[in-house]
């Protein structure tokens, strides 16, 4: 054992390993590269154990430095990658990100991130009070993050491998439709309650099944009333940033035509009929001439019709009580898709008109099927066999 370097402890140090002054051990080593890295533990038996998975990970083309890089790194690395990005997403996953930043689960490095370590990570998230759907925002970002970090020979597994579903519970708030009866009470209370002018944008929502800034990213160019058609290729938002700014809908499968009804016609001719006419145009992102305007003269965005809704839902309380079910923009779309679910429209065609990018969320999000509903279709059922 004659020129062997030993510890204070009189161990034999192997190549490359060396105790510090203070008593500390360290481990140089050459990676994938050809870059002298360096490793640190505090026993002799702690240093050797990274010694094994760093050999272990060289021998499998791991790259154990890269695998260093801390998890909000590792987002930070993948986000940068991506494009084609609406501004919409982008600001909700910012808000993902800049939250993984503030975690402590953003603090780890990514080789030490376990199974169990992501699944914590939801749970306490969930415990806090954010949602599963929410949470889900969250997997679709860490999930491919970690799969990049797999493929870039980082890490041998990816810890996120797994269906948020099958660790938390599904506490999403259950979306009811309008009966039929509930829509007459609900106009007619807007009607004759609503001191603005926003009844016929309650009508056109209800009877078009479109998203709010859809809805209001409107212009005269993309109404048809000969052919009674409603084009679909933008929708028109507001952020704190960007006073009004014009997107592509949601999805590409956002672009369509929507058929009118008698009652959308008869309220989109009024709402042409009374809007003002400024002295100049609105322009925002090439696009001018939007339909429907506030009292200034400037475009309606969704902040206004969800102020106004709520403040009608206060007043029809007070006459009809919590009874009455909650009526947003959203449950307006709800509605009219399950209405026409309910009247017999084949779900590809319903599909389209929703504008949802896969049928699976026109079935299972956004159709509400009572019994009744059920019975009744089942007996016609019967009775054609």
């Amino acid at each position: 054992m004659a020129g062997k370097r030993k510890d204070k402890s009189g161990r034999v140090l192997k190549t490359g390993e060396n105790q510090r002054k203070n008593g500390t051990y360290d481990y140089r080593y050459t990676d994938g590269h050809g870059k002298v890295r360096c490793v640190y533990a505090k026993t002799l038996e702690a240093l050797r154990e990274k010694e094994s998975t760093i050999q272990r990970d060289l021998a499998d083309g791991i790259d154990y430095a890269a695998g260093e890089i801390t998890a909000s790194e590792l987002v930070d690395r993948y986000m940068g990658l991506k494009r084609d990005i609406g501004p919409n997403t982008l600001r909700a996953y910012q808000t993902v990100v800049n939250r993984i930043r503030e975690s402590d689960f953003g603090e780890l490095k990514v080789r030490n991130v376990k199974l169990s370590d992501a699944k914590r990570f939801y749970v306490e998230l969930h415990d806090k009070g954010i949602k599963r759907n929410t949470i889900t925002g969250y997997h679709s970002i860490l999930r491919p993050a970690f799969e990049m970090a797999v493929d870039d020979d980082m890490i041998r597994k990816n810890p996120f491998k797994f269906k948020v579903a099958d660790i938390l519970p599904d506490d999403a708030a259950k979306r009811t439709a309008l009966t039929k009866s509930q829509q007459e009470t609900y106009l007619k209370f807007i009607r004759e309650n609503g001191q603005d002018n926003y009844y016929d944008d309650i009508v056109i929502l209800l009877g078009t099944g479109l998203r709010v800034s859809e809805l209001y990213g409107l212009t005269k160019k993309d109404i048809d009333f000969k052919k009674r058609h409603i084009f679909i290729e933008h929708q028109l938002c507001r952020t704190a940033e960007q006073p009004y700014f014009v997107t592509s809908p949601k999805t590409s499968s956002g672009v369509r035509c929507i058929p009118m009804s008698d009652m959308v016609y008869m309220a989109l001719k009024r709402v042409v009929a009374n809007r003002p006419t400024p002295t100049v145009e609105f322009l925002v992102d090439g696009y001018s001439g939007f339909l429907f305007l506030d009292k200034d003269g400037k475009p309606k965005v969704a902040m206004h019709l969800q102020n106004y809704m709520r403040g009608m839902q206060k007043k029809i309380a007070r006459i009809y009580g919590r009874s009455f079910p909650r009526v947003t923009p959203h449950v307006l779309r709800h509605t009219f898709c399950t209405d026409m679910q309910r009247a017999g429209i084949d779900v590809k065609s319903l599909q389209y008109l929703m504008g949802h990018s896969n049928v699976s969320v026109t079935l299972d999000i956004y159709t509400h099927v009572n019994f009744d509903a059920v019975e009744e279709a089942f007996g016609r059922a019967v009775s054609n066999l």
